[in-house]
């Protein structure tokens, strides 16, 4: 009976020790940091740039007036359709029409008073040519007088008056001359008066017609700020009376886009957008143009990217509120991973020099050793990718393929030498060798395939590959940190740039886990592991 207690206590004690050590385990096992992961996939991604904005149509006119005075007459209303020179208003023309009267008046009294210096000057006309006949006459008698004396039959004397006749002749026809020379003048200054009596009447007449505001292109009239009755004045700026859309059909989308954004956006790039007034329906565009006068608004600049698109059925009205989304790039099959793998970090936890290595140095030498093949698939590699564009774009002929895989092989040592630099001069010395090639390329082209090649260039240059570091589990279930390379993003996933020649391409593949986020020990988050059982109850 005593032995048989005494085994029984054993055994009590024997499966109390392994209820606590099972315990025990399962504590530490859920004390033990979790780890969240997600998959890298690999598919479309799309670089975009989000911004809002008004629709506007393309050729807005605003209708004013030159003049001042109460509206008369009103002939259109908001959404009329106008042809350009239609009348739509008229200003009371009463005081426009009497100072035409006046002006015209002036005119005529200015053209009377030309005619009466006219008839001036031809009296002085008649003055000269008497003087000159009397001058004449005297000239003659003085002739007789001198022939005369000289036969003694008449005195010196005589001569002497003939003589002073003469001069006395000679100077009235100058005073006549001279007076000729004042009507003359009198006649061109009444003219110059009639010239400036009749500019006057021109412009009366002028004010006059503009009491008549007509349309000055066809549309619709989208806005109308006035009323019958009400009296306008025209100062140093016209007022305001129509908005006239020239043509709702064709619109356009003015988006404020932040400076980090504008470098991004390029003329001809297509863009989407979604308005309140259509809940669930997006609309197409492309970009037109990227203003470059910045808009400061509280500290923060924007510029105006302008979307075009055709309104069918013109639906979408004049300032609507639009909300643009413009793909920047677009990448048809690369690896991605989740952003938040981007975002973690994990202490005492750092790439090593093995891994961390290849991933800034190799990267370089395969962009020649890639790009020199007559056909490269892989487009995780910009240089492969740009090259393979350069070659489909630009339908290259054989021969400038052949020459552009030249260029490319002639580039590798350059390339090689990079991983001897530091990251600063490497980052330089990189420019310069692409610039190189760039240049090579270009003279290689055709007058035809020139803009096309600026346009691919302009491209490659907005996509700008990052470091990163993100995180996997290892063998040993402990979490190892990697350098990576990453292109565009769309907000969410981000595109993961390996190689074809990087140590990492077997690790980087699709369907790898990554690390997203931790649990820490005694959250609400922490799972249990499977199969644990309930908690003991000591």
């Amino acid at each position: 009976m005593k032995k048989s207690s005494w085994i029984a206590g054993l055994l009590g004690v024997a499966l109390l020790a392994g209820g606590g050590g099972w315990w025990w385990t399962q504590r530490a096992a859920a004390d033990a940091v979790q780890y969240r992961t997600a998959k890298i996939e690999r598919g479309p991604l799309q670089a975009t740039v989000s911004a809002s904005g008004a629709v506007n149509p393309v050729t807005q006119v605003s209708v004013g007036t030159q003049v001042s005075g109460q509206i008369k007459d009103i002939y259109v209303d908001f959404n009329s359709e106008v042809k350009a020179g239609q009348l739509i208003a008229v200003i009371d023309p009463e005081t426009f029409e009497y100072r035409v009267r006046s002006a015209q008046a002036d005119v005529d009294a200015a053209r009377a008073t030309v005619l009466t210096a006219q008839a001036n000057s031809a009296a002085s006309h008649a003055s000269v040519s008497r003087a000159q006949v009397d001058l004449i006459e005297a000239q003659r008698d003085l002739e007789r007088k001198h022939s005369l004396v000289a036969k003694q039959f008449i005195a010196q004397s005589e001569a002497d008056k003939a003589r002073a006749l003469v001069n006395t002749m000679g100077e009235a026809l100058k005073v006549a001359q001279a007076q000729l020379g004042v009507t003359e003048a009198q006649i061109k200054s009444a003219q110059a008066s009639v010239a400036q009596r009749e500019s006057g009447l021109a412009q009366a007449r002028i004010d006059l017609q503009r009491t008549r505001i007509t349309s000055p292109v066809d549309g619709i009239v989208i806005k109308r700020a006035i009323e019958k009755g009400q009296t306008v004045a025209a100062s140093l700026q016209s007022p305001e009376l129509f908005v006239i859309a020239q043509n709702l059909q064709d619109m356009q989308v003015d988006a404020s886009v932040d400076e980090s954004d504008v470098g991004r956006i390029r003329t001809g790039l297509k863009a989407t957008f979604t308005v309140d007034a259509f809940p669930g329906q997006t609309f197409e565009g492309q970009v037109r143009q990227v203003r470059k006068a910045a808009q400061n608004v509280a500290n923060v600049v924007t510029y105006v990217a302008v979307i075009g698109f055709s309104n069918v059925g013109s639906r979408l009205l004049p300032g609507m509120t639009a909300n643009v989304r413009v793909v920047t790039e677009s990448r048809d099959n690369v690896l991605k991973l989740p952003n938040a793998a981007l975002r973690v970090r994990i202490a005492g936890t750092e790439p090593s020099a093995a891994a961390s290595a290849p991933a800034s140095s190799a990267s370089t030498p395969a962009v020649a050793a890639s790009t020199t093949a007559p056909a490269v698939t892989s487009s995780s590699n910009p240089a492969t990718e740009f090259r393979n564009r350069v070659v489909s774009e630009l339908a290259l002929s054989a021969t400038q393929v052949e020459k552009v895989d030249a260029i490319y092989a002639d580039a590798r040592p350059k390339f090689m030498t990079l991983r001897d630099l530091s990251p600063e001069e490497r980052t330089k010395a990189r420019e310069r060798i692409s610039a190189d090639i760039r240049a090579r390329i270009g003279d290689l082209l055709t007058a035809e395939q020139k803009p096309k090649f600026a346009a691919l260039v302009a491209q490659a240059a907005g996509r700008q590959s990052t470091r990163g570091k993100v995180y996997m589990m290892g063998a040993d279930g402990q979490p190892v940190a990697y350098n990576v390379r990453l292109g565009i993003t769309d907000g969410t996933s981000t595109e993961l740039i390996v190689p074809p020649t990087s140590p990492d391409e077997a690790v980087f593949k699709e369907g790898a886990l990554v690390i997203i986020g931790t649990v820490l020990p005694g959250s609400a988050g922490a799972s249990r592991q499977p199969g644990s059982g309930p908690r003991m109850p000591f």
